[in-house]
């Protein structure tokens, strides 16, 4: 109540219909706290004290949707960066992302698959981009299954908040030649954290001229001749992610589809490996980037720790089945995460001004390590007993 009266963010859920914002505010922010807390509406009416299931079940089927989602995500993310305390984390300019594993059932039309990595269990993955100043900008449901490096470009891409990036980082599942060509032709410093870097070659316009130190380290010749023929269609493809005609991750992974076929992607690949030996020698020499991109990559892990947190219905378990309530569900986690965020970064704000106005120690330096991401101080089981007025 106290976020949406500061931003208004129910007012992004209009009605399928007649287009007019949800006047039944308690209502959409029971609504919302269903998703984001993975009760579902039934076990949120026995829950609250305003609403039953029907009339929640209203509300869900005539206001929420994948765009209301998103205006309502971008408002609280555009107010949490305008808050005081949000410069002290960063200027918005970099952001990280990962992918988080959710266990989920096996039954419906949303089948979801086995990761060995994560067990036995089916689940699905909530692919994230979080900002330097904490705040998570853009999810996305993909199975757990897939590569996770196709998607870095949409959080980007089809954000506001993600357009303003200059640097992303991601973890070793992000990395592909293929998004370190896109990035650098969309004008991103891509920096992934590679796990198995000093088994990674380097590509040259002319190895013969490589000194023989190095003999070992170079992978190949850069085919220049396929970069240029294909010049032109690599900048439409750019352009077309660009105007959002299609998600860059399908394109992506059209791209990935047929290495040996396409040839758009063997020039997509060969810039790839331009950029990636560009970066290699950067990150070999940058202590600097290293210590960003690990700062990046941990703010998105303690972001994880907080999702986890507030997953509290059904044992943590995605149980909808289908790809859309399972896609709700996760927008409503982090529409939920972010809505905290913002609160705490006010809170803060507050707790450092009252301490300044004290003449207590406030140094800017200690106040870039505090974190709003904490949750010890919230309630987030029992009953929700809503003001009548």
């Amino acid at each position: 109540l106290e976020v949406d009266d500061e931003i208004g963010f129910t007012e992004a859920f209009t009605h399928l219909r007649t287009g007019v914002p949800c006047k039944d505010r308690v209502g959409m922010l029971n609504v919302l706290l269903a998703e984001g807390l993975n009760l579902g509406l039934s076990k949120m009416a026995g829950a609250t004290n305003t609403h039953d299931y029907f009339q929640l079940s209203r509300l869900s089927r005539w206001h929420v949707e994948s765009e209301a989602m998103a205006r309502a995500l971008a408002m609280v993310i555009e107010g949490q960066s305008a808050l005081p305390m949000a410069r002290f984390w960063g200027a918005g300019q970099t952001a990280s992302s990962d992918g988080q594993f959710f266990p989920t059932t096996r039954q419906g039309e949303a089948m979801n698959l086995i990761n060995a990595k994560y067990g036995h269990e089916p689940g699905l993955k909530a692919y994230t981009h979080v900002s330097d100043q904490f705040g998570p900008f853009a999810t996305q449901t993909i199975p757990a299954t897939v590569n996770e490096a196709p998607y870095i470009l949409d959080g980007l891409l089809m954000t506001d908040a993600g357009q303003k990036i200059r640097e992303q980082y991601a973890d070793t599942g992000g990395f592909t030649d293929h998004v370190f060509a896109v990035t650098a032709l969309l004008g991103f410093q891509f920096i992934p954290r590679i796990r198995d870097l000093p088994s990674k070659r380097l590509y040259l316009f002319n190895p013969a001229s490589c000194p023989k130190e190095l003999t070992g380290l170079i992978g190949g010749k850069v085919r220049e001749p396929v970069i240029s023929s294909n010049w032109p269609d690599l900048l439409r493809a750019a352009a077309t992610m660009v105007a959002g005609a299609m998600p860059p991750s399908q394109l992506l992974r059209k791209f990935a589809a047929y290495p040996r076929q396409h040839e758009l992607a063997v020039a997509l690949r060969e810039i790839g490996r331009i950029e990636r030996t560009l970066f290699i020698i950067d990150w070999l020499l940058d202590a600097d980037m290293q210590r960003r991109a690990q700062i990046g990559l941990n703010k998105g892990e303690a972001h994880h720790a907080l999702k986890n947190a507030l997953r509290i219905g059904r044992q943590g378990e995605i149980r909808d089945r289908t790809a859309q309530g399972q896609h709700f569900r996760m927008a409503g986690l982090n529409l939920l995460a972010a809505i905290i965020i913002y609160w705490n970064t006010k809170h803060l704000g507050q707790a450092v001004t009252a301490r300044q106005r004290d003449r207590l120690d406030c140094s800017p330096d200690l106040l870039a390590h505090i974190s709003p991401l904490g949750w010890a101080h919230i309630l987030l089981t029992g009953e929700y007993r809503w003001s009548k007025k």
